[in-house]
């Protein structure tokens, strides 16, 4: 792993995670203030997971959680105590019998959730039954990944009680402890070790052994998992850079087949190599697009598995139409506009195993940029209700069919 000056300062010489250094977030003046509230009245307190792993990965942090070895009723008292502009902190009992309490600054959009440490008593696959604990230790062996179980103070410096040091130097994902026990706990971990491979992973390392071998033989525990939070893990894992390499060995371990039968990686792979010739000159591809990479997996009843909106359902549905017809670039782009015309192409062309092809994608964007040169105003009052209708109609078709020549005039002067 190649590390920058200022990442090689965090780490100690043993190769253990030691200090995050000074990133926005953590110096914030808020959580600074809440941080050290906790500290004056005895408690310990630490940013924890996802925050401390993408500070060190350099990756945006989107959230910060908190842990504490404070009980929520010491918790909410601590949080009330804290005052912006004159006005008392709110505390909200998020999760209260789970121990989490968010603190809300008055007048702000924004809060943090803290969690008292905890160790499961019991758990089924889906929900556990928590006990409150005054152990950082305890705390992380629930957790889900030795990369998710870091823990930092108000100063920046870093605890590392599950070796997950050099995994996130690494950029393995392992799950900690025992796969099959943590999998056991709760099984919708099966798709988070497979997203976390994709957006967190190494790609020349490949998935880690131990784990894959776990969610294949656990992989029947996804029916105890709601479709809701299968949809969404799956929605953000298709998302990544390149998710085909890894939604290939969930084919290949018999997972996809559980959250979505029918399903295959072929076209999806074919699907993001095309989306990475796209650039042309001067345009750049948005953000890569849901519906699309959704639809190139196939499957049966995709709606219903990931309880998709209907909205996206019906994006979904139109793609894989025209990824079935023949409707030429340049009427796509006319009837869907520019970018929904392109990934539709890709689609397209990813089914049929169809080379990328410029002269395509300009057509579409030319179709995206046309404007049709008739108005039922011209054709009144010759035509009127239906017969007007259908006349609109058959002129657009005649002006999409000669590629957008035929002038208003030309389109008039039609029988």
């Amino acid at each position: 792993m190649d590390l920058s000056d200022n990442e090689r300062g965090m780490w100690r010489q043993d190769g253990t995670l030691d200090h995050l250094g000074a990133p926005s977030w953590l110096c914030d003046e808020f959580l600074q203030t809440l941080m050290a509230a906790f500290e004056d009245a005895g408690f310990e307190i630490y940013a924890v997971g996802g925050c401390v792993r993408d500070t060190v990965l350099n990756r945006h942090v989107a959230d910060v959680d908190l842990s504490t070895n404070a009980r929520p009723d010491d918790t909410i008292r601590i949080i009330e105590a804290l005052q912006f502009r004159g006005k008392p902190w709110k505390a909200i009992p998020t999760g209260f019998e789970h121990g989490t309490v968010t603190a809300v600054i008055p007048g702000l959009s924004f809060g943090y959730e803290i969690t008292t440490f905890r160790s499961d008593i019991e758990t089924d696959g889906r929900h556990a039954i928590v006990a409150f604990s005054d152990s950082m230790e305890e705390d992380a062996q629930r957790r889900d990944f030795t990369i998710n179980a870091f823990y930092a103070r108000k100063d920046g410096h870093v605890k590392d009680v599950v070796g997950g040091s050099t995994d996130l130097a690494t950029r393995r994902i392992r799950f900690i402890g025992d796969p099959i026990k943590r999998i056991e706990e709760d099984y919708l971990r099966i798709l988070r070790f497979f997203r976390f491979t994709a957006t967190h992973g190494a790609r020349d390392e490949g998935v880690d052994a131990d784990g894959l071998a776990a969610c294949a033989m656990l992989a029947d525990g996804l029916a105890q998992v709601s479709k809701e939070r299968i949809g969404a893990e799956m929605c953000k894992l298709i998302m990544d850079i390149d998710p085909a390499p890894i939604i290939g060995s969930m084919e290949h371990t018999g997972v996809l087949l559980h959250v979505l039968p029918g399903a295959s990686s072929t076209t999806l792979t074919r699907l993001v190599d095309l989306e990475e010739n796209y650039p042309l000159e001067g345009r750049m591809l948005p953000p890569r697009d849901l519906a699309t990479r959704l639809a190139s997996l196939g499957g049966e009843g995709l709606q219903d598995k990931f309880r998709l909106s209907n909205d996206l359902a019906r994006k979904i549905a139109l793609a894989t139409k025209e990824a079935g017809a023949a409707t030429p670039p340049h009427e796509l782009g006319f009837r869907y506009g520019g970018w929904d015309g392109v990934h539709m192409l890709l689609l397209r062309w990813a089914s049929l195993l169809a080379p990328f092809d410029n002269g395509a994608i300009e057509a579409v964007w030319r179709g995206a940029q046309a404007k049709f040169p008739i108005a039922a105003a011209d054709l009144m009052p010759a035509f009127t209700g239906k017969a007007l209708g259908d006349r609109i109609r058959f002129l657009e078709a005649e002006w999409i069919n000669s590629d957008f020549e035929l002038t208003k005039s030309d389109l008039l002067a039609l029988p």
